[in-house]
């Protein structure tokens, strides 16, 4: 596929050469009989910086389709007040590929999440495992924003401003409000999405970390216009203020063919990310693994943030290497995309996911402890080929009744940190 390169810049994309207007947006009459639609991502009034709207040429207006018709309740959704919000640190199992034929809407799975679309604050954080593209079918979310990061399985997203390919190591990041359907190039796919009901997400200030670290804006790319010209019995899906809708439709809604603009799907090769990590002794912030971040109304404390623990090396001297114990007063939500987490040694598995709530204490395992404390850290250590990532918000991460009732909850998962042994000596030093 081709894309253009940059996140959040101004883009210009045409299906056939001349159809983007010259100094107008919204002329008269489009080339080839075209509509003129403008989507805006952020109110009119917003600062100029901040700003996010594309313009849209297109066959047929986005307004064309019979009435939404609500649907019975699914398994994705935002129900985040079903039980009550748990201290108990959770772990589930990777989630379990379908025997029935389940595309990636299907089989959406709401773990977890806060707030809500109406406050237009917090997330909703969700698994899918599907073996079966969507097939005339649709779907656009009008709560927030999608960031789908694969674990299993390459995804072929078709938006209505073009085409984006997506492998696992890499993220799709699917505006709120853009129209789209998932094709999976493999025989089956799971991961994981985040939808984000607050502040666009944006690349992190990087302060004294400089220019030239973390993600680089020109590492997302976005795609050029493609379009569909087809009629037919279609059903278009919106998810808006937690629930599902369902209309008909006569036609493809992906029939784009040109547009420019700054409000635009991306994608991100998660190995590009320039890591920064100490070269002396002890911990810099877990923060300088963010990756995206939605800003709150509070300055410097994120709606949520997206952080990645990629391969690096740990070259600090006559320290604890591995993530410190610790308590935030932040909800964690991580999960694991390949290879192996540097503080557990058994049961987080690729697909898997845990879940430490605001002040839960957390961190390394007995076994994970007990090693680390014995490494030579006049040695380097390269941890390589893992990829663990976490979705870290301000509010507290309410877990759903479907995700606590599930088997792949594990029961057992405080029993990780119960052989940690007392050391404690006064008389020694």
């Amino acid at each position: 596929m081709n894309y253009q390169s940059g996140f959040a810049n101004e883009f210009a994309s045409e299906a056939i050469p001349g159809v983007l207007p010259a100094g107008q947006n919204s002329p008269q009459r489009v080339a080839h009989g075209l509509y003129a639609e403008q989507l805006s991502g952020t109110a009119f009034t917003a600062p100029r910086h901040e700003n996010r709207r594309s313009w849209l040429y297109r066959i047929r207006p986005a307004a064309m389709h019979k009435p939404f018709v609500q649907m019975a309740h699914t398994t994705f959704h935002n129900r985040f007040d079903e039980t009550p919000a748990t201290p108990n640190q959770l772990r589930w199992d990777p989630w379990q590929l379908p025997e029935a034929p389940t595309d990636f809407l299907d089989s959406l799975v709401t773990i977890a999440g806060n707030g809500s679309a109406a406050e237009q604050a917090g997330v909703g954080i969700h698994v899918y495992a599907a073996n079966h593209s969507m097939e005339g079918r649709y779907f656009y979310d009008a709560d927030g924003e999608l960031l789908i990061v694969p674990q299993q399985g390459r995804l072929r997203i078709a938006t209505e401003l073009g085409v984006l390919e997506v492998a696992p190591l890499e993220i799709a990041l699917i505006p709120r409000g853009v129209r789209f359907r998932v094709e999976l190039l493999d025989a089956a796919a799971r991961g994981y999405m985040v939808e984000n009901f607050g502040a666009l997400l944006r690349l992190p200030d990087a302060g004294p970390i400089g220019a030239n670290s973390m993600a680089l804006p020109r590492d997302f790319l976005a795609p050029h216009a493609a379009y569909e010209d087809l009629e037919g019995d279609f059903e278009l899906v919106a998810k808006f203020q937690g629930a599902l809708w369902q209309a008909d439709i006569g036609h493809s809604p992906l029939d784009v063919v040109a547009w420019h603009g700054n409000y635009a799907p991306c994608k991100y090769d998660l190995t590009r990310y320039n890591t920064v990590g100490s070269i002396s002794v002890d911990h810099p912030d877990p923060s300088i693994f963010t990756v995206l971040t939605s800003p709150s109304d509070t300055h410097g404390t994120a709606n949520m943030d997206f952080v990645i623990f990629p391969p690096r090396w740990l070259v600090a001297e006559h320290t604890f290497r591995p993530p410190y114990f610790h308590r935030n007063v932040a909800s964690e939500f991580m999960g694991l995309i390949e290879g192996a987490y540097d503080a557990k040694v058994g049961g987080f598995a690729p697909g898997g996911m845990s879940l430490h709530n605001c002040m839960s204490g957390h961190g390394p395992d007995a076994a994970s402890f007990e090693k680390a404390s014995a490494a030579d850290t006049g040695k380097p250590d390269h941890l390589a080929n893992t990829m663990a990532f976490m979705f870290e918000t301000r509010k507290v991460i309410r877990p759903t009744a479907q995700a606590l009732a599930a088997p792949q909850l594990q029961q057992n998962y405080y029993e990780c940190w119960q052989g940690i042994r007392k050391h404690f000596d006064p008389s020694r030093a």
